[in-house]
Parts: C-alpha cells; sequence; structure tokens
C-alpha cells in the first residue's frame, strides 16, 4: 500500500515508522515546506493519505484528498464543526473517510467501557461524573478531542448529562460534565474518568506510554479503508 503522509509533525513521523513496520510504503510526504506538491498530480501513486495536521487545515487537507479521490485517514482533532461536510461528501459523492479522535486500541477499548459503565450509572444518580484530561504543552486543542469524546459518549448514555464545559471556574449546572485540561511538560495523553459520591469514587484511566499506539492504529486503519466507500470509525474497525 502507498500512503501519502499528511503534516509531517511528531505524529506523522510516527505514522512513517509503524506504516514501513507494516510492510507499506511512502509515496508522498506534505508539510508547511511543500504546499505546492500537494495536487492530484503528485498524488496519483497514492492509494490512501494519512492525515495528522491542524485544526485550521484539517478540513482543506481532506477535501484536497477528496478532489484527487484518495480515501483519507484522519487523526486531527479541533475541526469538527466541518465534519458535516466530510460525511456528505462521503455519502453523496461517493468518497472515503475514516476519522477518529484517537486511534489507541486502547483507548478504543477504554470508550466502550465508558458508554457502558455510563449506562448502568442510570440506575444510581447519586454519583457525579467528571473528565480530566492531561497532554504534553504542545497540543493545540483544548479539551482533546479525545476527553470531548469520552463526555459525548456519556451523554448519549446517561441521561441526566447534555452538554459538557471545560476548565469550570464557577459552580456547573446539573446537566454539565466538566472537562479538566492540563498541558504539562512531554506526556502523550492521559484520560481520566471519575464517578463521584460522598461514598465513593469510581475512576477509569487510560495512561499512553507513547505515540506509538495512534500511529499504528492509524495504518490498520489506513489498511481497513482501501476498497471501501463512506465514512468510517474505530466502531467500524474493532466492531464494538
Amino acid at each position: 500500500m502507498k500512503i501519502a503522509i499528511i503534516g509531517y509533525g511528531k505524529m506523522g513521523k510516527e505514522v512513517e515508522k509503524a506504516a514501513i513496520e507494516r510492510g507499506h510504503s511512502i509515496s508522498l510526504i506534505i508539510d508547511l515546506k511543500n504546499q505546492s506538491d500537494f495536487n492530484p498530480g503528485k498524488l496519483k501513486d497514492t492509494d490512501v493519505a494519512i492525515e495528522f495536521s491542524s485544526p485550521d487545515a484539517a478540513f482543506n487537507n481532506i477535501m484536497r484528498c477528496f478532489d484527487a479521490d484518495i480515501p483519507v485517514v484522519s487523526g486531527t482533532t479541533g475541526w469538527l464543526n466541518r465534519m458535516d461536510e466530510v460525511r456528505e461528501a462521503c455519502l453523496k459523492e461517493g468518497k472515503s473517510m475514516f476519522y477518529a479522535p484517537n486511534f489507541s486500541i486502547g483507548v478504543n477499548i477504554f470508550f466502550k467501557l465508558n458508554r457502558e459503565l455510563a449506562k448502568w450509572m442510570n440506575k444510581f444518580r447519586d454519583y457525579e461524573v467528571s473528565v480530566e484530561e492531561i497532554h504534553h504543552i504542545h497540543k493545540k486543542d483544548k479539551p482533546s478531542g479525545t476527553a470531548v469524546a469520552i463526555a459525548e459518549g456519556i451523554m448519549e448514555n446517561f441521561e441526566p448529562k447534555d452538554n459538557w464545559v471545560v476548565d469550570p471556574e464557577q459552580k456547573i449546572e446539573k446537566n454539565h460534565i466538566p472537562i479538566v485540561s492540563k498541558r504539562e511538560n512531554m506526556v502523550p495523553g492521559t484520560h481520566i474518568i471519575q464517578w463521584d459520591s460522598e461514598i465513593d469514587t469510581i475512576e477509569l484511566t487510560h495512561t499512553a506510554k507513547c505515540r506509538k499506539g495512534f500511529a499504528s492504529g492509524a495504518v490498520i486503519a489506513a489498511e481497513f479503508i482501501i476498497g471501501r466507500k463512506g465514512f468510517f470509525n474505530m466502531d467500524d474497525l474493532m466492531q464494538l
């Protein structure tokens, strides 16, 4: 499989290593320094693009790949207000997109545990839920896309909550899930879900040790999307 890497920061470099380890080749690398190479001609020998860029660039990067009829795997967060446009292009124009806020297999098992626990908690309303995420100081979006996905998983399954608020400074509304975002040193990513009552506290924690799990998951998603049309996510891949 020939892979174009869109965005060649720390994640892009990890994707390159993971792709080569799995026997694939890199057809094109696009970064800020060579935007002129990001065109259909240069993409003609590409089977799939893996996109880890920035919130302000992600949507245009995806659409440029679609213009060249190249399937896209994207893990960029912070731009989801335009996701409906991407999904529509997939469903109405036959494009192919795989999106995940986090490609780690462990995190996606964590998502599943979060949703199931939220369902159970409908019977135990004495608990209040909160989310905390800790990332490296260079992460641009806040809260993390993973933390937002966790909050959404709770809201879909726990009736009292229908919104979330980041870094609340005052008392929050009963229907809100507080998300505390911290930026510390070079932490790859830690997410903590806490259900707290006067009697006890239940915590689910996922701690990433390095970026390798994110990168290898993105390459596995690229393998999955080849030959498929439409919009896909990690539930499709993992059948959770």
